[in-house]
This record gives structure tokens, C-alpha cells and sequence, in this order.
């Protein structure tokens, strides 16, 4: 029939690779994982802020609001560790 067995590993490893390079996960503000981690979240959000700032320009009466916030975030941890083992690391 053509159909071939999918091993869980294979499924790991495309989900994966979609979670790091291609979902625009919330917790950066909407950039992808890989994006974050070699440093290219500050461009992306700095042309989509250009970008929705000249929309806002040609169309205002499409805005009630402000634009999105396109600032970097700060640090991120997947398990942040307490308060106290941060200011040791420091």
C-alpha cells in the first residue's frame, strides 16, 4: 500500500524541528526558538515593529490601539531556577 511505519523517534524529531524553527512562540514575544537562541530576535522584532509602524502610517483609522509590542524579552528559562540560586550565579 505504500504506507511506511512512523517511529516515535521520527516524530520527535520533526516536532521538534517545527517547535525551533518554524513556531513563533509567545513567551519571545513571537519569534521561533532558534531565533532567540543565535541572536536574530532582535532584528525579526525590530522590522516588524517598522513594518506595523507603517501600516499604522498609511491606514490610522484601521489602529484603536497601540502597535504590538516588539521589544526583546528579557531572560528566558525553561525551569527558573530560585531567586536566591540566581543571585549566586550573578
Amino acid at each position: 500500500m505504500g504506507l511506511t511505519k512512523r517511529l516515535p523517534q521520527d516524530w520527535v524529531l520533526a516536532f521538534t524541528r517545527w517547535y525551533n524553527n518554524e513556531h513563533l512562540h509567545s513567551g519571545l514575544n513571537f519569534v521561533t526558538p532558534n531565533q532567540r537562541h543565535n541572536g536574530q530576535d532582535t532584528a525579526q522584532l525590530t522590522h516588524r515593529k517598522e513594518v506595523l509602524e507603517s501600516a499604522r502610517r498609511k491606514h490610522p483609522e484601521r489602529w484603536s490601539k497601540a502597535t504590538r509590542n516588539c521589544e526583546p524579552v528579557g531572560e528566558v528559562y525553561i525551569n527558573k531556577p530560585a531567586e536566591n540560586e540566581l543571585k549566586l550565579a550573578a
